[in-house]
């Protein structure tokens, strides 16, 4: 009983700074979510125009990103672009959090949206084609809805590892859940557990109801029907 009412109180003064953390963890990874996600959609419809020159450009992009650790694009945004001298590519720690995990959640995003598009039986496009619709006519209102509903599952998966990812961004100063955590460890060094365990609690609150989310909007819109014809 004790040992409970010592951890519960751990808990109650811990409470406030790792709410604060978690506001800050969410504010990074939504804004870098949303940004990330339209930079691509765009590139990933793109992908799939079949233009080689651009097709060799975004394959060259999703390469750096997806063959390089997070923690490497994150040191090269706060700590490389800053010495070029190049004022606007002078980031605080804040906004290198966010143009880098919008940059690396963006690489993940491109290649589930060119792969939807490409899923999306083939006699779909031609038929909408065949009553003379446009090439733009026909990825707006044919080829581009039935992608989105199947891009839900993998697009929950790829968010959750974005928010965790935020762990890593205690190495430019930023206060997020994990630093929080990190700061409370140095005050209560004989509870490293607990307070680990507390953090992976705080990310489990957070990342749950997206993949809830992701299940129902799943079931909610459903995925592509038919075959070619």
């Amino acid at each position: 009983m004790e040992w409970i009412t010592d951890k519960w109180d751990i808990v109650v003064q811990l409470y406030p700074f790792l709410l604060k953390g978690l506001w800050l963890t969410f504010q990074i990874s939504i804004i870098a979510i949303l940004i990330g996600s339209t930079i691509g959609f765009v590139l990933g419809v793109a992908k799939t125009t079949g233009f080689r020159l651009l097709n060799g450009v975004i394959n060259l992009y999703l390469h750096l990103l997806r063959g390089s650790p997070y923690l490497v694009q994150l040191y090269i945004v706060y700590f490389v672009l800053p010495a070029t001298g190049i004022a606007w590519l002078s980031f605080d720690s804040y906004m290198a959090a966010i143009v880098s995990l919008s940059l690396y959640t963006s690489s993940y995003v491109t290649e589930i949206v060119a792969a939807a598009i490409n899923a999306v039986p083939k006699g779909q496009a031609e038929a909408a084609r065949s009553v003379g619709m446009t090439r733009a006519q026909t990825y707006r209102h044919i080829v581009v809805p039935q992608a989105l509903k199947l891009t839900i599952p993998p697009m929950a998966s790829i968010y959750v590892i974005v928010i965790k990812s935020t762990a890593v961004l205690s190495v430019i100063g930023i206060s997020e859940l994990t630093r929080q955590g990190e700061v409370a460890i140095m005050r209560m060094p004989g509870d490293i557990m607990f307070i680990y365990s507390l953090i992976a609690v705080f990310y489990f609150i957070y990342c749950y109801p997206m993949l809830r989310l992701s299940k129902w909007a799943e079931g909610r819109f459903g995925t592509t029907g038919g075959g070619d014809t």
